[in-house]
């Protein structure tokens, strides 16, 4: 958040990520802005996703009537990507990079 905003881009709020487990979307939620420290606690062992949805415009947004598709309200570009991320005893480890990006 603190980086995209002082680019002068918005974070859509409406969404986040999320723990992976035996369900594909579980508990915690993984809101992508806030203060530091605020949130869930995360603790070795959990995965989850990171998922912002990051726009040129404001953060407001729509989904389409296909239920599906997001759109900026502002018809601003927007960019979103996912990341799936094991928190480790000593950080975290990025389970999605491309081998390029290793």
């Amino acid at each position: 958040q603190k980086h995209a905003e002082s680019n002068r881009y918005s974070i859509v709020q409406e969404f986040c990520g999320h723990g992976i487990g035996k369900k594909f979307h579980e508990e915690p939620q993984v809101l992508h802005y806030g203060k530091p420290g605020e949130g869930a606690t995360l603790e070795a062992g959990m995965i989850l996703t990171i998922e912002p949805m990051v726009n040129i415009g404001k953060r407001h947004m729509k989904v389409l009537k296909d239920g599906w598709t997001a759109v900026t309200k502002d018809r601003s570009l927007s960019a979103q990507w996912e990341h799936t991320i094991l928190v480790t005893p000593t950080g975290y480890e990025i389970l999605t990079l491309r081998q390029e990006e290793t």
